[in-house]
C-alpha cells in the first residue's frame, strides 16, 4: 500500500518541535501495515524554499525519514482534471493540484494532508474516499492491525436535554467567540427545555452535538424566506474528528424532519475559510438561499427534503440522491436490483436497523459503528453481474435470519472484478470490513458504493415475495427485477411515494 503524505501534516501541528500523538500513532500503524509512504518532491521544495531558516531546517527533517515519489504524474497536460478543479491561483494551489493529482492517475493509493482545499477538490473529483485527515486516518487503518493497538471508539449517539450540558464544555468556546449572546441563548433554551442529541469523549467532554428546533414561522433574512415548517438546526458541532459523526447528524436531522412531516431543512453559520461544516452540508444537498442581515452577514443554509426541480431527475438520476437526499428517482432510467446480504454485515452497514417494523425518530442510536451510522455506505458482492450503474436502486435481502428484503439505496458508484488492495483504495472512509472480510475470498470481488435512503416499513419475507412472483426462492446471488415488481415491493413496504420521481 502506497500512502503519500502531505509535508503539512508535520509542520500544522500545535509546535514545530513536537509531532501530535495521533500523527505519532498512525505512522505506527502505517509502519505495522508495512506501508510505502512517500512524500511528493514539490512539497519538498517547497519546505526548502521557506526563508526561515530555523523552521526550514526543522521541517525538513521531520520528512527525511520517508522517500520521495519517484516522477510523479504531471497534471498540466490532462484537461479533464484541470476542468474539474480550476487552474492553480497561486504556487501552493499548483503544489496541491500536483499532490492530488497522484490520487487521480492511480499513483498512490492514499492521500493524507491537513488542507480543507485538497479535501474540497477530493469531493469534487470523486476522489474523497481516499483522501484522509489524519484523525479519520487513525480511525480507518486502525482496522487492519492487531487489536493490541485499537483505539478507543467515541461513545453511542444519545438523546438528551440542553440543559444536561455543561456551558464551559470546550466545544462551546468558539460558538461563545463567534455569537455575544451564545451564554443568554444558551440559558434559555436550557429553561425550554430544548432536546438534543450528544456524543462524549472518553474524558467525559462533548465531541458531538446537534440541538434542534421545530419552526412555522418566516425567516427575516434577505430575501426573505416565507413562513413554513422548518426544523432548524441550531448548533452542529464535532470536534470528535475521523468517525463520520457529521454525517450521523446530519442523518439525525432528516430523520427529525421526517418524523414531524418537514421537508424543509436550515441552519445559519458564519462560514471560515477551510470550512468543513459547510463541505459536508453541501454534499447533501444544502445550499446558501439567504443572509441573516447585520454587522456582520450571516448565511442561511437551506435543504429541501423533496426535489422542487422535476428535471433533474430526468437529466441525471443520481444527482436526486444527492441534492434532495433522502428523496431519489425511481422511473424507468434505473434499474432494480436485489441484494442478498448476510446478517453479519447487515447488521454493520445498519445499525440504526431494529426489526421489521421500523421508526424514523432515533431515540438511541447504539453501539457507535463508524460507518454504519451514516448515508454513505460500500457494498461487497461476489455476484458476476455487470450491469449496476449510478443511479440503480439496490434493495437489502437479509439472509439466514430475516429472509427478508428491509432497506433500499442508490447506487453511487460500481467497480466490478476488484482485487482485496484495490477494495481497501476504493471503498475508504465507507468501508465496514476488516482486512480479514476483504482477503477472505481468493476471487475478486465487486464494489457497489450506496448512499442509504429508507428501511421499508414493513419488511417483505421471502414466502411473500414468492407468492407475488419476485423471486422463485432464496436469492443467492444479485437479482435484477423489473419495473412491475419494484413497484409491488414499493408499495407494500411502505416506502412514501412523495420522496420518490419517475
Amino acid at each position: 500500500m502506497r500512502v503519500l503524505l502531505d509535508t503539512n501534516i508535520f509542520i500544522s501541528r500545535e509546535a514545530d518541535r513536537v509531532v501530535s500523538s495521533d500523527l505519532a500513532s498512525l505512522l505506527g500503524i502505517f509502519n505495522e501495515l508495512r506501508s510505502e509512504l512517500l512524500v511528493h518532491p514539490l512539497s519538498v521544495t517547497e519546505l526548502k524554499n521557506d526563508k526561515d531558516e530555523k523552521r526550514r531546517e526543522v521541517n525538513l527533517s521531520k520528512i527525511r525519514a520517508y522517500s520521495i515519489l519517484d516522477n510523479p504524474p504531471n497534471p498540466t497536460s490532462d484537461a479533464k482534471y484541470i476542468s474539474s478543479i480550476g487552474e492553480p491561483k497561486s504556487e501552493h494551489d499548483r503544489i496541491d493540484n500536483a499532490i492530488l493529482f497522484c490520487i487521480y492517475r492511480n499513483a498512490v493509493d492514499f492521500l493524507i494532508t491537513e488542507d480543507r482545499e485538497i479535501l474540497k477538490k477530493s469531493q469534487s473529483l470523486g476522489l474523497e474516499d481516499q483522501v484522509f485527515l489524519i484523525a479519520e486516518a487513525l480511525v480507518f487503518f486502525n482496522r487492519f492491525i492487531p487489536p493490541k493497538v485499537q483505539i478507543a471508539t467515541p461513545p453511542a449517539l444519545v438523546k438528551a436535554h440542553v440543559y444536561d450540558l455543561n456551558i464551559d464544555d470546550p466545544i462551546f468556546r468558539s460558538l461563545i467567540g463567534d455569537y455575544p449572546t451564545f451564554r443568554q441563548w444558551f440559558e434559555r433554551i436550557s429553561r425550554e427545555g430544548r432536546e438534543c442529541y450528544v456524543s462524549r469523549r472518553t474524558d467525559g467532554t462533548i465531541g458531538a452535538l446537534l440541538i434542534y428546533k421545530i419552526e412555522d414561522d418566516p425567516i427575516p433574512s434577505v430575501p426573505p424566506l416565507p413562513k413554513r415548517k422548518r426544523l432548524k438546526i441550531a448548533t452542529l458541532k464535532v470536534t470528535h474528528i475521523g468517525y463520520k459523526i457529521g454525517e450521523l447528524l446530519i442523518k439525525v436531522s432528516i430523520d427529525l424532519a421526517l418524523h414531524h412531516g418537514i421537508d424543509e431543512i436550515y441552519l445559519t453559520h458564519f462560514i471560515e475559510p477551510e470550512d468543513h461544516l459547510v463541505e459536508l452540508i453541501q454534499d447533501f444537498g444544502f445550499f446558501q438561499a439567504a443572509v441573516l442581515p447585520g454587522q456582520r452577514p450571516e448565511p442561511v443554509f437551506i435543504k429541501h427534503l423533496k426535489l422542487t426541480d422535476p428535471w433533474i431527475s430526468l437529466e441525471k438520476p443520481v444527482e436526486v440522491s444527492r441534492i434532495c437526499y433522502p428523496s431519489f428517482y425511481d422511473g424507468e432510467l434505473v434499474g432494480k436490483f436485489i441484494i442478498p446480504i448476510q446478517p453479519e454485515y447487515h447488521e454493520k452497514l445498519f445499525t440504526d436497523f431494529r426489526g421489521r417494523r421500523q421508526s424514523r425518530l432515533p431515540e438511541h442510536l447504539g453501539e457507535f459503528v463508524t460507518e454504519g451510522n451514516t448515508i454513505k455506505k460500500a457494498c461487497l458482492t461476489q455476484s458476476k453481474i455487470r450491469k449496476l450503474k449510478p443511479g440503480d436502486i439496490v434493495l437489502f435481502y437479509r439472509s439466514k435470519d430475516l429472509h427478508a428484503i428491509t432497506s433500499l439505496g442508490v447506487v453511487d458508484q460500481f467497480n466490478p472484478d476488484t482485487t482485496p488492495g484495490e477494495i481497501i483504495r476504493i471503498i475508504g472512509k465507507r468501508s465496514v470490513y476488516s482486512k480479514d472480510d476483504i482477503e477472505r475470498s481468493i476471487k475478486n470481488r465487486s464494489i457497489i458504493l450506496f448512499r442509504h435512503h429508507f428501511h421499508l416499513k414493513e419488511s417483505i419475507s421471502l414466502d411473500t415475495l414468492k407468492s407475488a412472483g419476485i423471486l422463485k426462492g432464496h436469492p443467492q446471488t444479485i437479482t435484477q427485477i423489473d419495473q412491475a415488481a419494484y413497484e409491488w415491493i414499493k408499495t407494500n413496504g411502505g416506502i412514501d411515494e412523495s420522496f420518490t420521481f419517475n
